[in-house]
């Protein structure tokens, strides 16, 4: 039986956002352009992709794509003592307007939502280890209560689900925090976004026990895949996450260590529907986009014809 499942890229195989020094001269049409002839269903979004819901659907048509999600930047773990829960929520309402209003034009069903309050991940010269921690208990329940008020607004107003990225350098990154997060949040309200390579470089080393955990609140999914000796590199000199970047910490599937295969057996058995999203942070001068962008996509293409017309199997523990 056909597996409903697309596959989708994220742009920075061609271009990095936080780092423009990375593939910044690729211009969007040319990521557009290789993408459809790899065969790539739709582009997440980055900064070159145009602001508005209309153009960016038009430009997106011109190559056959469509729109898969899109990175929110959220401060909703950001507490001030002038500002109370009610205002806080107020003001992400009224920042993510332009954002949710651009991805609901796109028929896009989930947003990609990225803790950015006190966040390291931009920070080159800050060691991962130095990222944020929420001081008790009760700072952890006063951010669900948020996250589940506004995956509430987004549901009711937008029709789109809130994908919580868990992410190196930012509040919720180790799979402790991620069962945390899960255990704390209305399971109708906040959904996960699984991204492989943050699991493992985060401290799950096998992602497959951390998704098959929270397997049914995954509503996207993020494909890298992790040169392991990098990323214990990364860790024992202290890089900052962009210095894991680039000295390749993550790569795309098919061409690291992780057990893709057993990813995905583990995502349709538990039902999963959406997308797979190539998304693998490196130098596009030492890793060239069009190579490593149709090797993602062929391992995953390969993987996800063979689990389609195999029998179904239990795997979840």
């Amino acid at each position: 039986m056909t597996w409903n499942v697309r596959i989708g890229i994220n742009p920075l195989s061609w271009t990095n956002d936080d780092l423009p020094s990375l593939g910044g001269d690729i211009p969007l049409e040319t990521a557009l352009k290789e993408g459809a002839e790899i065969g790539y269903a739709g582009f997440e979004l980055g900064n070159k992709f145009p602001k508005t819901g209309p153009e960016l659907k038009a430009k997106l048509a011109e190559y056959g794509l469509v729109c898969v999600s899109g990175w929110y930047s959220g401060f909703l773990a950001q507490f001030s003592p002038d500002q109370t829960d009610a205002e806080a929520l107020t003001a992400e309402i009224e920042r993510c307007k332009a954002h949710m209003a651009k991805l609901r034009h796109n028929d896009v069903k989930v947003v990609v939502y990225g803790e950015c309050a006190g966040t390291i991940q931009g920070q080159i010269d800050t060691p991962v280890a130095k990222r944020p921690r929420f001081a008790d208990g009760a700072a952890w329940q006063r951010y669900a209560k948020r996250l589940d008020a506004f995956g509430a607004h987004l549901l009711e107003t937008y029709g789109i689900k809130l994908a919580y990225h868990h992410h190196m350098g930012a509040y919720v990154e180790s799979p402790e925090d991620v069962d945390r997060l899960m255990s704390l949040t209305d399971p109708q309200k906040v959904f996960l976004l699984f991204d492989t390579g943050h699991a493992y470089f985060g401290g799950a080393n096998d992602p497959v026990t951390m998704l098959k955990k929270h397997v049914l609140r995954v509503v996207h999914v993020h494909c890298k895949d992790v040169r392991p000796q990098v990323i214990a590199r990364a860790r024992n000199d202290s890089w900052s996450f962009l210095s894991g970047v680039i000295n390749g910490t993550f790569t795309v599937p098919g061409d690291g260590a992780l057990d893709y295969e057993a990813t995905l057996r583990t995502l349709k058995e538990a039902g999963y529907e959406g997308w797979l999203v190539v998304e693998a942070e490196q130098d596009p001068a030492v890793a060239p986009s069009y190579q490593y962008a149709k090797k993602g996509y062929e391992t995953l293409r390969t993987l996800v014809d063979r689990i389609s017309a195999a029998p179904s199997a239990r795997t979840l523990s």
